[in-house]
């Protein structure tokens, strides 16, 4: 009996996007930017040696395709990922307009965003009066602190004293359609914070604004300020029935791992975990031992973005890719007969690039438990056709490609 695990590798792209002219870091366009084909170039040539060393070490993933999607997608050189592939590989193109979490998440799952998001304006301050008062009441606070365009991990770090002082949450924004809350766990309260972003999210929603996130961190001044695994998006809901919906209306179970709830806003899936790219690993290895037949496993791994990416640390994103390749090693040597195996990524966030943003870019396309050959370019949509069709579901767009 056949089951379904989509792996989203969160912002893993293969560059090549055909529209990345339109997309910028700043003045720079995305042209060019490239998440895996650069970090490969990187570690041969010897720019990503810290904590790590040499070629880039991904021999499973480069089995089902890895470098031959790099090539395929953008034309680069992947030296040392030159493995004939024993999977169905391939590359696929976005036609959303966005190079985010939304966007790139609901195309894959069949839904292509049919609105342009709402961005932020640069600048201080960067949110109308009118919204910072309705935050504020919420909160029950007299102001805000931020206000503006920033890094989650450096305002928390400039503002994190403010913040615990006089008790206002740290509001910022990004290039993302995003409204980003961060505040103490235990100053300010966890609850306190999700009560927050839960009943604003609606304001923001209506304005198609994507998501409203809570960014709760720890810690003092002596040891410093982290950001918890307690994270939680809330999402605008996607305007039809998602992959996870047609799954579940058609009988079968979908089991959520990672930031996949807080996505598709529980559309669809039975039941959804949460936390470390660690933990998570964990709970994908036990679904793939226990989840029922007909059942879609959707799981989403943020650190290789969240942690390394917007960070710019090329070293950091080798040494996630080389773990994870290990760990889905392990994963394909544990498949039973029926199972597919899809790894795949929603965007690109290019170390190697200017800025601190997400690129545009195309994604690899890597299936196990299919037999081998050349999926070629597709659509994002023929991941989520892919998917259904595997568990016996008739897709209502896209192509499988399988």
């Amino acid at each position: 009996m056949p089951r379904a695990f989509l792996v989203v590798m969160d912002s893993v792209g293969c560059g090549g996007a055909p529209d990345a002219d339109r997309f910028f870091n700043g003045e720079l366009p995305d042209t060019g930017s490239n998440t895996l084909g650069h970090i490969v170039q990187a570690c041969a040539e010897g720019r990503a040696e810290e904590g790590r060393s040499g070629p880039l070490q991904v021999p499973h993933m480069d089995a089902l395709g890895l470098g031959a999607a790099i090539r395929l997608a953008s034309g680069d050189d992947t030296p040392g990922l030159e493995a004939t592939p024993t999977g169905v590989w391939g590359a696929a193109t976005e036609q959303s307009n966005g190079k985010d979490t939304p966007s790139g998440h609901w195309e894959l799952a069949g839904v292509p965003v049919p609105w342009d998001w709402t961005y932020f304006p640069k600048g201080e301050p960067c949110f109308p009066d009118d919204l910072v008062a309705r935050v504020c009441e919420i909160a029950g606070t007299d102001g805000i602190l931020g206000n503006c365009h920033a890094s989650g991990t450096l305002i928390i770090e400039d503002l994190a004293e403010e913040h615990v002082k006089t008790g206002y949450p740290i509001c910022y924004t990004s290039v993302d359609s995003v409204f980003q809350i961060a505040a103490h766990e235990e100053h300010f309260g966890l609850e306190r914070l999700l009560t927050l972003c839960r009943e604003l999210a609606p304001v923001l929603h209506a304005q198609k604004v994507g998501r409203v996130i809570a960014r709760p961190f720890v810690g003092d001044r002596e040891s410093g300020y982290t950001r918890t695994a307690n994270r939680k998006d809330f999402a605008i809901a996607p305007p039809e029935p998602v992959l996870s919906n047609w799954i579940s209306e058609a009988g079968g179970i979908v089991h959520g791992v990672g930031k996949i709830g807080d996505i598709f806003s529980m559309t669809g899936i039975a039941d959804c975990v949460k936390g470390s790219d660690a933990d998570l690993m964990l709970q994908l290895h036990a679904l793939g031992q226990k989840a029922e037949n007909n059942s879609l496993t959707f799981a989403n791994f943020v650190e290789f973005d969240s942690v390394y990416g917007h960070r710019r640390d090329v070293s950091g994103y080798a040494r996630a890719l080389e773990w994870f390749d290990a760990e889905i090693g392990r994963f394909i040597d544990g498949m039973r007969d029926g199972d597919l195996l899809i790894l795949t990524a929603d965007h690109g966030n290019d170390p190697t690039w200017s800025g601190t943003d997400h690129t545009r870019e195309r994604v690899p396309v890597l299936c196990a438990g299919v037999g081998a050959g050349q999926a070629g370019i597709v659509d994002f949509v023929d991941v989520a056709a892919s998917v259904a069709s595997h568990l016996g579901v008739t897709p209502p767009r896209g192509r499988s490609f399988l």
